[in-house]
């Protein structure tokens, strides 16, 4: 088998529905042919997706192209994604965000590429807005300046991520769209599952880069990423504060760890004070929360 594609969802019936749906819409002669499999880890859903899932299984002729793994809790992506990895059996591995929607061949395409290109371990694919636009989905790790351009508002001017034309090595992509080959993926460790979402692709990078590894970014694919997920902003704001932190006290000397941490305390605590006085209700209970993470 060539490609197993892992697909994470938590309470996104209809969205996940419709990834799966695109997959084999574009490739139901892989699919048929066993080189490729989708497997969907559910993470306890509320929303009746495996239910869903499982009827649109039992519609399809090859069935087993479609692996279904339910999980009895919410597990976090990061620990979600390992599980469906221990039951791949392609030689590379897709992890694919359930809110997408596969509109071409690029997938194999990737594929051919990391065949062809030994010496790259970790490959991210480009990510479209439903107006067409292109979504940065490849980034520089955040280094102590890069971490205090991120937190004032740089990242969203293109100083850190992007979304290159050509192929391009970069420090990390974005986990929406990652492939990796089963075997370095192993080699590398898997998801650090210490992370329950968000900060786990650039971690993940990291530690493929530490240990010789290469990342790439590869643009030749229509992928339409619909941003529509589990998560709402409070929660990515602070878990994103939890990887940072945990990315910091794990590889960076304990004074960079520290001003990390002062930076990510001054932003929480100034923007939670501008709530205050301009009666955001949003900053004042997103940022509140951020600021018990300095009292653990």
């Amino acid at each position: 088998m060539k490609l197993s594609i892992i697909i994470l969802s938590y309470n996104t019936k209809e969205l996940t529905l419709s990834c799966i749906k695109s997959i084999f819409q574009e490739y139901e002669k892989e699919l048929k042919n066993s080189l490729f499999e989708i497997i969907l880890v559910d993470n306890a859903s509320k929303d009746d997706s495996v239910r869903a899932i499982i009827n649109y299984q039992l519609s399809i002729t090859n069935k087993s192209s479609l692996k279904i793994i339910q999980n009895k809790e919410n597990s976090g992506f990061s620990k979600g994604c390992n599980i469906g990895a221990k039951n791949a059996r392609g030689e590379f591995i897709l992890f694919l965000n359930s809110d997408t929607e596969v509109k071409d061949k690029g997938i194999l395409k990737m594929v051919e590429f990391l065949e062809q290109n030994k010496h790259i371990a970790i490959l991210g694919g480009r990510l479209k807005n439903a107006d067409g636009s292109l979504q940065v989905s490849a980034g520089k790790f955040y280094s102590i300046f890069n971490l205090f351009l991120m937190l004032v508002g740089a990242e969203r001017l293109g100083f850190l991520r992007s979304s290159p034309e050509r192929i391009s090595k970069v420090d990390w992509v974005s986990g929406a769209c990652l492939m990796v080959k089963r075997e370095t993926f192993e080699k590398i460790g898997r998801f650090e599952e210490k992370l329950f979402m968000y900060m786990e692709d650039q971690e993940l990078c990291f530690r493929a880069k530490k240990t010789g590894y290469l990342t790439y970014y590869y643009p030749f694919l229509s992928l339409l990423h619909k941003e529509r997920g589990s998560s709402n902003r409070t929660f990515a704001i602070i878990h994103i504060y939890e990887g940072i932190l945990y990315f910091y006290s794990k590889y960076k000397p304990k004074w960079q760890y520290n001003l990390a941490k002062s930076f990510l305390f001054l932003k929480a605590f100034f923007i939670k004070n501008i709530g205050r006085i301009i009666g955001n209700q949003y900053y004042i209970n997103t940022y509140g929360q951020a600021l018990e993470l300095f009292k653990k």
